[in-house]
């Protein structure tokens, strides 16, 4: 990426913190190139002592100011957010990247008044610990060269996949808010060896690394979770007696279900 270019981003929120932390990080982009705008001063100011980086009064004028725009707000105030920022100066040579979950192309490109280059993207809460993984969609005008930018920027903080539109909403529930399937099990996990005696904190590292080591097998091996599951399972063993009760509650029925119905949120949203 440019390192030239400015990035300004509307939100000072969680991922708007960790969108700003991994860029400063990487090198990616200098403090002096880099803004954040929010209605809410405390935000600002906090955004601004933590990393030094510009804001700006009004969302108009970061455009005004920026080259790339991250939109880092809640889908329910995108619109409200983008308001205004048609009449900036050069904005048909700004590239817009959106993280608002459900809020289509389409939708953002009506939002900013125009036939802007748009990039909608999925990233999931891992990021703020340079962990995140963000699933990216575009369509004309976006180039090829503006892609690239938008990968960069988010494996800043964690790693990226390229999917069309039509698989943006299934990707939510498999990316955007499988995290918090994740601490569900870890939660019950570590509430099950506290009844068995295991001091609280203790039982949450243990599971907690069990979960990070498990899903790095994944990664690492490129084998099949199935085959990874069946070497932990012994002969009459005892993962396998905790395998059978799974099955027999329907663990995996539970999350596909659970998937199922976030899926159906997300298209529901997008029609909205």
């Amino acid at each position: 990426m440019n390192t030239n270019l400015k990035v300004g981003v509307i939100g000072a929120g969680n991922m708007s913190t960790a969108i700003v932390s991994g860029l400063l990080k990487s090198g990616l982009v200098s403090k002096d190139r880099l803004a954040v705008s929010d209605k809410d001063e405390k935000k600002l100011a906090s955004a601004k002592e933590s990393f030094g980086i510009n804001t700006a009064s009004s969302n108009a004028d970061l455009v005004n100011d920026s080259d790339i725009v991250i939109i880092a707000v809640k889908p329910n105030v995108c619109q409200a957010a983008l308001s205004g920022v048609s009449g900036v100066n050069n904005v048909q040579s700004k590239l817009f990247i959106s993280i608002a979950a459900g809020v289509t192309i389409s939708q953002l490109k009506e939002y900013i008044g125009f036939d802007a280059k748009v990039i909608r993207t999925m990233p999931n809460t891992p990021a703020l610990v340079g962990e995140g993984m963000t699933v990216l969609s575009s369509a004309e005008p976006c180039t090829d060269a503006d892609m690239d930018i938008a990968k960069e920027i988010f494996n800043a903080v964690g790693k990226t996949a390229v999917m069309p539109e039509s698989l943006m909403c299934a990707t939510v529930a498999l990316n955007g808010s499988s995290p918090a399937y994740v601490y569900m099990m870890i939660e019950a996990m570590a509430d099950a060896a506290v009844k068995s005696g295991i001091p609280r904190q203790t039982a949450y590292d243990l599971a907690a690394q069990s979960v990070l080591g498990s899903a790095k097998m994944v990664l690492e091996t490129g084998e099949h979770p199935g085959k990874l599951k069946d070497m932990v399972c012994s002969p009459a063993g005892t993962t396998i007696a905790a395998v059978e009760v799974l099955e027999r509650e329907g663990f995996r029925s539970a999350i596909m279900e659970a998937m199922s119905a976030c899926t159906d949120k997300s298209y529901e949203l997008a029609k909205k």
